[in-house]
């Protein structure tokens, strides 16, 4: 979070509910995100706090003659992402077509992905694939689906990558702008946040190609091994995301760096940050971010 951000690298907290109809062609694109507040915990059915940014995968379906898909994937990346990934992305796309009962069988489907998100790990990348192929396959097939429809198909896709995502993604990925968001043991709940003025949010990537469930998996793992351990920090994230709620509407951005350190301090403590993750953190304040955690 830095005061006076560098244009580079850049995206702004909008002042106003982050409206997708006024950023371009609502039909094939899909937001990325940054979470402010609960990567992990999230899980735990508590409170967490995104911002959609303004980067988006995009998709343009052709349905032809034939059978089969065929996915053509032009999206920028950093180096080894779509290769580590490809499996994965493969059956989310499948998840989805299933999903909208689009029969390859029948029909050649092909799917072209771009767009000026840089698909990396922790910034949405395959949210924003899964809802922008939705809306791309939609419009292909002359189907009027609602934004709630759209958000099921990306979170069918989701699966696909993480087996068994919290929807948080998907949700920021359909609807945009800054979000509050809590699973349920039935569908998750959450609202936009009207914010009375902007903050801009420098973001960067270490590079790295993680596996979301595995780091979910590991997670659980420790908790079950110490339960107690688990949820004196659960109790310590529902302190900070509730004081983060407050800072953030009051558009208060030196409490609100504050709890983003104490955020990340809890990731490290959870052990889902690294040196590298840590590494940027430290460079974020060095360069006069006043506060900086891991997404």
């Amino acid at each position: 979070l830095f005061p006076q951000a560098p244009r580079r690298g850049v995206t702004r907290l909008p002042e106003n509910i982050l409206d997708i109809s006024a950023m371009g062609d609502k039909v094939h694109k899909g937001y990325g995100k940054l979470i402010l507040f609960g990567e992990h915990f999230v899980v735990y059915k508590v409170p967490a706090l995104v911002a959609a940014v303004a980067d988006y995968t995009d998709c343009k379906v052709s349905i032809q003659e034939g059978s089969g898909i065929e996915v053509i994937d032009d999206r920028p990346a950093v180096p080894g992402y779509k290769v580590e990934k490809k499996e994965e992305a493969d059956e989310a796309i499948a998840l989805v077509l299933k999903h909208m009962k689009i029969d390859t069988e029948k029909q050649r489907v092909v799917c072209t992905f771009g767009g000026s998100l840089t698909a990396v790990s922790g910034i949405g990348a395959s949210a924003s694939q899964c809802v922008s192929l939705a809306r791309a396959l939609a419009e292909a097939t002359g189907r009027s689906m609602t934004l709630e429809e759209i958000n099921e198909a990306g979170y069918e896709g989701e699966k696909g990558y993480h087996g068994t995502p919290s929807g948080i993604d998907n949700t920021a990925a359909t609807y945009g702008g800054v979000l509050r968001f809590q699973r349920t043991d039935g569908d998750p709940i959450f609202k936009t946040m009207k914010l009375d003025r902007g903050v801009e949010i420098v973001y960067a990537s270490t590079g790295i190609t993680a596996s979301t469930s595995k780091v979910v998996g590991d997670v659980r793992a420790k908790k079950e091994a110490d339960e107690a351990w688990f949820a004196a920090l659960l109790k310590e994230y529902e302190e900070v995301v509730a004081q983060g709620e407050k800072a953030l509407l009051a558009c208060d951005w030196g409490a609100l760096a504050g709890l983003l350190d104490r955020n990340h301090a809890l990731c490290q403590k959870l052990t889902v940050s690294c040196k590298e993750l840590d590494g940027l953190v430290d460079a974020a304040k060095a360069a006069g971010a006043t506060g900086a955690k891991m997404s």
